[in-house]
């Protein structure tokens, strides 16, 4: 699995988890799919990554989106 799809895939699993968490438990919890659409779209246009740098560094290969 590539260092790209690890990241989509913590930045799914935290913006369900925040919207389930803000649905049932307290609203402030919808901050966290918030904060998670932001980074993705300041991702989208200058391909810096913190996650998938991070990844790369412990060894994951890179993959398409963030090289």
């Amino acid at each position: 699995m590539t260092a790209d799809r690890i990241v989509l895939a913590i930045a799914a699993s935290l913006v369900l988890t925040g919207t389930a968490l803000g649905a049932f438990v307290n609203s402030w919890w919808l901050l966290l799919p918030a904060f998670v659409g932001v980074n993705l779209f300041q991702a989208a246009f200058t391909r810096f990554c913190l996650m998938a740098i991070i990844l790369r560094k412990c060894g994951r290969p890179a993959g398409d989106l963030f090289r």
